[in-house]
């Protein structure tokens, strides 16, 4: 689902880092892109809208457009982008991963793993921090129009700061969650939920215990209520 935008996010950065393209840089919208369906930040055809902007749009209201309308740029069409991300997956070792498109919308063949998202997350960070940015904004403007982060996490977990929901009728209710407390930073990855509160809950449940248990798996595991 749309935990599929960080791959695609992650790519936007490696272009505005490789000079490609800059944050402020203003995107013409596409009938492409502001028609693609699903999730959206509400594009107009012909408007321009920043880089930032559409990373944002992308981040907290989940947009489909505003991501469709960075792969065009960075990758000229959607099926050059497409390539882009599998072949960064597959540089990442995320062998049980493949995209079918830039949005996460419904596609044959199209999966991933808790642990391929993880991996994905951790290095998205590590090689762009300040991506985190996008991730943790609760609310932002288009056009007068006031979007909340699809993250209820964000602002009600102490040390959460990002970072992608995702939701179809295959997938379930997913989410990646990154926190931070003190100097120890967390990932936790949970896909297939049946519901959003039951999703949420069990984010909480991984991130708590996981701070709990310091690092150490048997604590952690501990700490879910796990007896092995």
């Amino acid at each position: 689902a749309s935990l599929t935008k960080v791959m695609s996010m992650f790519l936007v950065m490696d272009a505005v880092s490789a000079k490609r393209l800059t944050l402020d840089e203003k995107i013409r919208i596409t009938p492409a892109a502001s028609k693609v369906g699903g999730s959206s930040m509400h594009l107009r055809n012909g408007e321009r809208v920043a880089v930032r902007q559409l990373l944002t749009g992308a981040a907290v209201a989940s947009g489909n457009d505003a991501i469709t309308a960075l792969a065009l740029r960075v990758g000229g069409n959607e099926r050059q982008f497409v390539r882009a991300m599998n072949q960064k997956a597959n540089s990442l070792g995320l062998k049980r991963t493949e995209f079918k498109n830039p949005t996460g919308l419904p596609a044959a063949g199209q999966r991933t793993t808790p642990r391929d998202m993880a991996t994905l997350t951790r290095t998205y960070l590590r090689s762009h921090p300040g991506a985190q940015t996008f991730h943790s904004t609760r609310v932002f403007t288009h056009r007068t129009r006031q979007m909340s982060n699809t993250n209820s996490l964000l602002g009600s977990v102490r040390g959460v700061n990002g970072l992608k929901t995702g939701w179809t009728v295959a997938s379930g209710y997913n989410l990646i969650v990154t926190a931070q407390r003190g100097g120890t930073r967390l990932i936790a990855v949970v896909m297939g939920g049946t519901s959003r509160n039951a999703r949420d809950a069990m984010a909480e449940r991984l991130i708590e215990a996981g701070f709990d248990g310091g690092g150490d798996p048997k604590k952690i595991r501990r700490s879910m209520g796990y007896r092995r």
